[in-house]
C-alpha cells in the first residue's frame, strides 16, 4: 500500500505530501484545485511519460516520491520501500528505488506490479494481453496452480536438456556445419607448423634483411677503424709502456691492463667482421619472411594474440571435434529423455487446458454479472483461449489466453486493448477487478472519475464494487459522485489556494461530519440541511 505521497512542483502543485491508509481513499474538491494532478503525479511515479509542461512555472524541475508498505516484496526486508521520480525541464529523469538509481523502464516494469490506475488514461496490467493467462489462471486458484508448479519443473528440465543438446550439436545440421568449420580451421593451423619462438626471430631477421645495406655500411667503418686505427695505436703504446715497465709496477699494471684491451679489441673486430658476413641481401629471402609474418598475423586475428595461443587454440579445437564425433551416444539419450518430458508436458498440458475451458465460462459469467450491475446489460465479456497443437511449450503450457469484450447487441467481441470509451473501459476493468479481487496480485488500485456519464443506480453499483474491492486491495478514488463518496474509509477534500498572486493545491483528511458536508456539496452544489439529511442517509447505507 502507499503510506505516504509527495510531489513538488508539479501543475498548481506546490509541495504536497499526503498520507494514504489501507481500504477506500475517496479524493474529492474543487473543479480545477488538482485531483487529476495527483492521479498524474501517480502516473509520473508509475513510469509514464511526463510533459515538461506540466512543471509548476518558475521552477525547473518535478518531484513524487512515494512511501510504499509491501511487506512481501523481495526489494525490502521490513516491507518499506521508497520509489522516486525527479525530472527536469531538460528532459533529464532520476528515478530511485529504496536509494539505487534505476532507468524509467526499470521503474514502469516495478510499479507495474504495485499500482493500476484506471481512469481516461489506463496504466493497467489487465490491458497487457500475456497477462491474461495469469488472472485466469489466478482465478482458477490452486487447482490449477500446483499443477502449473510441477509443469514448470518438467519445462525447466524441457529447456535444459534443449540447451545441452544444442551445445552437444543434438541437431545434425548444425553438428556438421560445426565439424566443417573446426576441421577447417584445424587444418589451417596444421598446415602452418607454427614454432613457439619464430615470430621474435622473424621479425629480428626482417628487420635486419630491411636495413642491411645501413648495417653493412657501419658495421664496415667499424671494422676499419678498429682495424687500422684502434689496434694500431693501442700496439703502439704497449710498446712505450714496455720500455719503462721495469721502472716501477704501477707502469707495469697499465702495460698489462693495455694488453687485456689489445685482445680484447682484436676479438671485438673479427666479431664485427663476422657479423658484416652474416648479413642477408638477398630480395627473395626478405619476401619470405614477410609471408611467414603475414601468414602468422592472419593466424593471430582469427585464433590469438600469440602463437602460443594459437596453439593452445587448436587443441580445443582437437578436443572438440572429438566430442562432436563421439557424441552421438549420449545425444541419442537425451534425445529419449527429451521425448519422455514432451508426453507428461503435453498430458499436462491438456489438464490445465480443460480446466481453463472450464473456469472461462465461469469467469464470464461473474464478469457479465457485474457488468449488468453496472448498467451495461449489453456488455459480454469472454474468454479467447487457444491451444497450440504444435506443442511450442511456454512457461504457460500451450495455452494462448485474450480477454474480449462486447459493448452492444450484434457487436463481434473485440480484444480488452481495443475498448475506445473510456467510461466504458473503467466499469468493465471495475466489474473485472470485483470478480479478481481475491486473486489480483496489485495492492494498488487508483479509479480516476470512472463515474463520469453515470449517476442513480449506476453510481450506487459502482461505489459498491470499489468497496468490495477495497477490502483486499487499497484503492483511491477521484469521484462527483455522492452515493460513491458515501463509501469511503477515509475522505480526502482536495482545495487550492491562491496567495502572492500564486495558487496553491491543499489537500485534508475529513472528520466525520466534514464528510457529512462534503457529501451534501457535491449532492446538490450547496450544504443545505435537506442535502445534509440526504448524506447522512447515504453515509449510513455506505
Amino acid at each position: 500500500m502507499i503510506t505516504t505521497m509527495h510531489i513538488k512542483n508539479i501543475g498548481i502543485i506546490e509541495d504536497l505530501t499526503v498520507e494514504f491508509n489501507n481500504g477506500f481513499n475517496v479524493l474529492t474538491g474543487e473543479t480545477g484545485a488538482g485531483k487529476t494532478l495527483i492521479i498524474d503525479s501517480l502516473g509520473i511515479i508509475s513510469g509514464d511519460r511526463f510533459s515538461k509542461d506540466m512543471i509548476r512555472k518558475g521552477e525547473n524541475y518535478s518531484f513524487v516520491e512515494l512511501n510504499l508498505f509491501l511487506p512481501n516484496n523481495k526489494n525490502s526486508d521490513n516491507g518499506s520501500i521508497i520509489v522516486s521520480r525527479e525530472i527536469y525541464e531538460n528532459g533529464r529523469n532520476t528515478c530511485k528505488i529504496n536509494g539505487r538509481l534505476v532507468t524509467v523502464n526499470e521503474l514502469r516494469e516495478f510499479m507495474n506490479n504495485i499500482i493500476d490506475i484506471h481512469g481516461q488514461n489506463d496504466n493497467q496490467t489487465l490491458m497487457i494481453k500475456q497477462e491474461h493467462i495469469k488472472y485466469l489462471d489466478n482465478f482458477i486458484g490452486s487447482e490449477i496452480l500446483e499443477q502449473k508448479d510441477k509443469y514448470m519443473e518438467l519445462f525447466n528440465e524441457y529447456n535444459n536438456i534443449k540447451k545441452e543438446l544444442k551445445n552437444n550439436y543434438g541437431d545434425e545440421k548444425e553438428k556438421q556445419r560445426k565439424l566443417d568449420l573446426l576441421r577447417y580451421q584445424l587444418q589451417e593451423i596444421n598446415e602452418a607448423n607454427l614454432q613457439n619462438d619464430e615470430e621474435d626471430e622473424l621479425n629480428e631477421l626482417h628487420k635486419m634483411i630491411k636495413n642491411s645495406e645501413k648495417i653493412y655500411s657501419n658495421l664496415m667503418e667499424t671494422e676499419e677503424n678498429l682495424g687500422n686505427n684502434a689496434i694500431e695505436a693501442i700496439n703502439n703504446s704497449i710498446r712505450c709502456l714496455d720500455k719503462i715497465e721495469n721502472l716501477g709496477e704501477k707502469y707495469q699494471a697499465k702495460l698489462i691492463e693495455l694488453k687485456n684491451i689489445y685482445y680484447e679489441v682484436q676479438e671485438l673486430s673479427r666479431d664485427i667482421s663476422d657479423m658484416k658476413s652474416e648479413l642477408v641481401f638477398d630480395e627473395e629471402k626478405r619476401c619470405e619472411v614477410e609471408r611467414r609474418l603475414d601468414l602468422i598475423y592472419s593466424l593471430k586475428r582469427k585464433y590469438g594474440n600469440s602463437i602460443d595461443e594459437i596453439l593452445k587454440y587448436k587443441e580445443n579445437v582437437e578436443q572438440e571435434i572429438f566430442n562432436i564425433e563421439n557424441c552421438e551416444e549420449h545425444n541419442n539419450e537425451l534425445k529419449k529423455k527429451l521425448e519422455i518430458i514432451e508426453d507428461k508436458m503435453f498430458i499436462m498440458c491438456n489438464n490445465m487446458d480443460k480446466l481453463r475451458e472450464k473456469y472461462s465460462w465461469t469467469l464470464s459469467e461473474n464478469i457479465n454479472k457485474e457488468l449488468s450491475d453496472l448498467e451495461m446489460p449489453n456488455a459480454k465479456f469472454s474468454v479467447n483461449k487457444q491451444f497450440n497443437k504444435q506443442k511450442q511449450f511456454t512457461e504457460n503450457g500451450l495455452n494462448e489466453i485474450e480477454f474480449m469484450i462486447t459493448t452492444n447487441i450484434g457487436d463481434d467481441p473485440k480484444p480488452l486493448a481495443k475498448i475506445a470509451s473510456g467510461g466504458e473501459i473503467s466499469r468493465i476493468m471495475l466489474a473485472i477487478k470485483t470478480v479478481l479481487a481475491d486473486s489480483d496480485k496489485v495492492p494498488v488500485l487508483i479509479f480516476d472519475e470512472i463515474d463520469t456519464g453515470i449517476s442513480g443506480k449506476a453510481a450506487k453499483s459502482v461505489g459498491e464494487k470499489i468497496k468490495i474491492i477495497s477490502k483486499k486491495h487499497q484503492v483511491l478514488c477521484v469521484t462527483h459522485q455522492p452515493s460513491i463518496a458515501a463509501k469511503g474509509d477515509y475522505n480526502y477534500f482536495i482545495s487550492k489556494k491562491v496567495k502572492n498572486e500564486k495558487t496553491f493545491t491543499d489537500i485534508k483528511l475529513l472528520n466525520e461530519q466534514e464528510v457529512i458536508n462534503e457529501i451534501a456539496r457535491i449532492s446538490s452544489g450547496d450544504v443545505t440541511l435537506n442535502a445534509i439529511n440526504h448524506a447522512k442517509e447515504l453515509r449510513k447505507v455506505g
